[in-house]
């Protein structure tokens, strides 16, 4: 019984460590997409300056688009 016991506990863990990480990943996601929202309102506000005021801002953005995507699990694997 203690075999069933720590394979289910093994399971829980295992999913409580995924759906931190997943949480983590849309946090993540959450942080680039407010970014983009600045970096519309600069291009906005600067005109025809927004290449060199905005450079950085979109320079942000696009490291984030390349590191914060949302990953996710489609099975259980212990």
């Amino acid at each position: 019984m203690s075999e069933f016991a720590d394979k289910a506990e093994l399971i829980k863990s295992k999913l409580q460590e995924r759906e931190e990480f997943i949480r983590e990943s849309w946090v993540k996601a959450m942080e680039a997409r407010l970014v983009r929202d600045e970096l519309t309102k600069c291009h906005r506000n600067e005109g025809v300056n927004h290449l060199e005021n905005c450079r950085w801002l979109s320079d942000k953005y696009i490291t984030m688009l390349k590191e914060n995507k949302v990953k996710g699990y489609k099975k259980i694997d212990v």
